[in-house]
């Protein structure tokens, strides 16, 4: 997926061929903020403009701007990964879920 970001916000980048405009929306939020534009700049012009106006709103009405998340995440593998996993987190010493959690940390940090 094509992004853009902003203030700590991420905005998806989509094209529209039928209608020959780029679109997004605001990502990670409680709510749907949509932008558009025909070009990069005015794309990136409006998501900004969207960005400002949802964190002003938010000040506004005194609510959280960015979503909030549990911490706690089901995910789907084939049944001969987590049988990797399984082996490798028991060779670090470690349970299945803090070795997946280490991995996703170390992922993500390497990825901002």
């Amino acid at each position: 997926m094509n992004t853009l970001k902003y203030n700590g916000f991420l905005g998806s980048v989509n094209f529209s061929e039928k209608d020959g405009v780029f679109f997004g929306k605001i990502e990670g939020i409680d709510g749907l903020v949509n932008f558009e534009g025909e070009s990069v700049k005015e794309l990136t012009d409006a998501f900004h403009e969207a960005v400002d106006d949802y964190v002003a709103y938010c000040e506004a009405e005194g609510i959280e701007a960015h979503k909030s998340y549990s911490g706690s995440l089901n995910i789907r593998i084939s049944p001969e990964t987590h049988s990797y996993v399984a082996t490798l987190a028991k060779q670090a010493g470690m349970s299945i879920n803090a070795f997946i959690k280490t991995a996703l940390e170390q992922k993500v940090a390497a990825m901002l």
